[in-house]
């Protein structure tokens, strides 16, 4: 049982932020509020304290959890081909059933906008690469082709439960395919294409697709970077494809056998929409494989229709007049919550390139030249900028930015002053929205809320219908002191089993574990008496660099095929500056040795065949890898180590299968400490 870091909870100070009155008037989740108050029993707004008002309609959302949920697929005229027979039927955890008779279509709700005439010729999705010209897709043109894909993908056999996957960027045929794979009720997976062969493999084996939608390669950083090999491979290691489609990102020409996107979206077709169950998969999201093969997490078409447009609408206060880009990639859940910007009716800016090129300003210059209005990024991206001393609010025209949102990691203090410091002075009202959830529910626990103020370094409250706690080691709730993140009531979200996991084994074993019939996220975190969020990092080893998150497991697989590696241990450190250090230390074969060159090769082996993104900032030589009784590496431990923690206080000396290789770690922990205190 992982142990909490010591609370450093302050009187808080005054408010970052405020709204003013007309926000908060013109925000959708008061005008919700009062409309729920009038049809659904939630209790009725107070003017003037929209603290109290907040957390009076939060209390509810938990405490009539069922009542809740009615109202948002009411606000929101959610269309059930067939009605409901209830909300929740049962509500245990893990188990929940939501919405069981209803059927819907998750895609026929995401290209709504495209019925109004006056918005059919408006932008859907504006796609950006590193030219820094938008192009548009059309919400007429966004239909059209959906139609026609979906309508091809029928004729090629796909059906109801069938599944779909992409190995592409974040550009508009991506999105297509989504959509089109969710009309016809097929279920979708995606990979972005910097992830190698072998970690493609290993998530897309586990599903087993009939259809692969591929590019030839990516630009990225300047360059262009071919994988038609790694298509190849792709191809001869999914046995059970029908179909590959070819998208030309780079202008070559299909590979034998292979289909081609413009001879499948050609066509103006209407989209036909299956109605299918309310909990029939939607897509597959992929854990970041910390203790093996990735988790492959399934989650609902209306479980992701619901929570997306609670979130986008009532959360993000997204509207059509919205237009929404998160630097993303499709390997990420934020990509998937980005393409839900589409359930409220707001324009989506798909940016395919690198989130630093031709210099650090990048994202803000995309912001500029699309014209966003809410721009989510990572916590680590605000810090690089504010390192590197931009104004982005001076330097260029961010007038229609009305919020910056963060997330993959927490948001320093020094980042949520920057980013207010940054716009203020231009003039700018800013919201400032640091928010934190996971690809386990593809949501948001906690974080953006528009009639809040913002107070530095905490995400502002709780989300409606979570019933987030901090809670001790003996499942307790704590008040302003550290514990771990729990959810005690399920979320619609959740995913609805894993795949591959027959009795739901090692669903009830990644979340329920430590906190029967509890859902336990992995998450310090302090709820402060004022109802705000503050997030303290992982609990345990997961790597989450820019928001991209893979398993040590991963990295241990492939470095470990050099013969030089004896074995290996990977570990990913939130820095009090926002930073992130990587560290790799490697027990080498006997005989070997560290130099630059088996240095170059091991971050090669990482880039090429896993992510670029997760090559390590340091590579140290152990004299060996501590583990548990039971042989499994020590990871979490190391991690309190090198963050400062005791060793006494790091780990429980009798479960560990050699003790003095621990002094190793503690003394680079000691080393680090006093570099940076010199």
């Amino acid at each position: 049982m992982t142990t909490a870091p010591h609370s450093t909870a302050q009187p808080a100070p005054e408010p970052l932020w405020q709204p003013g009155p007309d926000r908060i008037a013109g925000a959708q989740v008061t005008r919700f509020h009062a409309w729920a108050a009038t049809h659904h029993g939630a209790p009725a707004p107070t003017p003037g304290d929209p603290a109290a008002d907040y957390a009076a309609l939060h209390h509810w959302s938990v405490d009539q959890l069922p009542t809740f949920w009615q109202a948002v697929a009411e606000w929101f005229d959610v269309r059930f081909g067939t009605p409901y027979d209830t909300v929740l039927a049962d509500r245990t955890m893990p188990g929940a059933r939501w919405f069981p008779g209803a059927t819907l279509n998750y895609a026929e709700h995401a290209l709504r906008a495209a019925e109004d005439p006056a918005r059919a010729d408006t932008p859907a999705l504006l796609h950006v690469d590193e030219r820094q010209e938008p192009d548009p897709v059309t919400w007429a043109e966004l239909r059209a082709q959906v139609g026609s894909l979906a309508a091809a993908l029928r004729r090629l056999g796909v059906r109801p439960g069938d599944r779909v996957s992409g190995y592409l960027p974040n550009i508009p045929q991506a999105v297509v395919a989504l959509l089109a794979t969710a009309a016809v009720g097929a279920v979708w997976t995606s990979c972005a294409p910097d992830f190698g062969a072998r970690s493609v493999l290993d998530r897309f084996q586990q599903v087993e697709p009939v259809v692969l939608f591929t590019v030839d390669g990516y630009r990225y950083g300047g360059k262009e970077h071919d994988r038609r090999d790694t298509v190849a491979e792709l191809r001869a290691e999914l046995p059970t494809l029908r179909a590959v489609v070819h998208v030309p990102l780079l202008g070559t020409p299909a590979p034998e056998g292979a289909l081609n996107w413009s001879d499948l979206t050609s066509e103006h077709t209407e989209p036909v929409f299956e109605q299918v169950p309310f909990d029939h998969p939607l897509w597959v999201l992929y854990s970041s494989g910390t203790t093996g093969l990735p988790k492959a997490i399934v989650q609902s078409q209306g479980g992701i229709l619901l929570e997306h447009l609670k979130q986008t609408g009532l959360h993000c206060d997204l509207g059509p007049d919205d237009r929404f880009f998160w630097y993303t990639s499709t390997g990420w859940m934020m990509w998937n919550f980005l393409v839900g910007g589409l359930l409220a009716g707001s324009t989506i800016v798909l940016y395919d390139g690198s989130p630093g090129h031709p210099d650090t300003a990048a994202q803000w210059q995309v912001a500029a030249a699309t014209r966003t209005t809410v721009f989510g990024t990572s916590a680590a991206y605000v810090m690089a900028c504010r390192k590197a001393g931009l104004h982005p609010a001076r330097d260029l025209d961010l007038s229609t930015v009305t919020c910056v949102a963060t997330t993959g990691s927490p948001l320093p203090p020094d980042g949520f002053r920057w980013l207010h410091d940054s716009f203020a002075e231009s003039g700018a009202d800013l919201w400032v929205a640091s928010v934190s959830g996971g690809t386990d529910v593809c949501s948001c626990f906690a974080g953006a809320v528009p009639t809040l103020p913002v107070h530095i370094g905490e995400l502002q409250a709780a989300c409606l219908g979570t019933d987030l706690q901090a809670w001790d080691p003996q499942g307790r709730p704590v008040l302003d002191e550290v514990g771990e993140l729990v959810v005690t009531g399920p979320m619609p979200s959740m995913p609805t089993r894993f795949w591959n996991d027959p009795d739901g084994t090692r669903y009830h074993d990644s979340y329920f574990d430590m906190y029967p019939g509890v859902w336990r996220h992995g998450d310090w975190i302090t709820l402060t008496t004022r109802g705000s969020v503050v997030i303290h990092g992982r609990s345990d080893s997961t790597l989450n660099r820019q928001g991209v998150r893979m398993g040590s497991a991963d990295i241990y697989e492939a470095v470990e095929r050099l013969p030089e590696i004896r074995e290996s241990l990977v570990i990913g450190l939130e820095l009090p500056d926002g930073g992130y250090w990587m560290p790799l230390f490697v027990h080498l074969a006997p005989g070997a040795t560290l130099d630059d060159a088996l240095r170059d090769r091991i971050k090669r082996t990482i880039r090429e065949q896993l992510s670029p993104r997760h090559v390590p900032d340091e590579i140290i030589e152990a004299p060996g890898v501590p583990h548990t009784l039971t042989g499994k590496r020590i990871e979490v431990p190391i991690k309190r180590l090198l963050a400062g923690t005791p060793l006494e206080k790091a780990v429980n000396p009798g479960s560990v299968d050699n003790l003095e290789l621990l002094r190793f770690y503690e003394r680079i922990a000691a080393d680090r400490a006093e570099y940076r205190t010199t």
